[in-house]
């Protein structure tokens, strides 16, 4: 199913950007970083969403899984404001 190959990239992406982030050599990069990694926590929400959309069997697979979107979202975003 193309939906959970998009779910598995943007999260993939999440972790990815962090780990860049955490590495970065400038303030303004480390912002640009965590801007991306709440971006693609975003995204992710949406691809589950979708598969939801398309199949409301996978409700309950997928509730936990968004409420984790939304709280990394949350997360990235106290960072970003922290980091300023």
């Amino acid at each position: 199913m193309e939906l959970v190959s998009q779910v598995v990239r943007s999260a993939g992406s999440v972790g990815a950007n962090y780990i860049e982030a955490n590495e970065s050599l400038s303030k303004k990069d480390f912002a640009n970083r965590i801007k991306i990694c709440r971006k693609e926590a975003k995204e992710s929400r949406y691809w589950l969403r979708l598969i939801v959309s398309a199949n409301s069997e996978f409700d309950k697979e997928t509730d936990n899984l968004e409420q984790e979107s939304t709280e990394l979202m949350n997360i990235f975003g106290a960072i970003l404001k922290k980091s300023e």
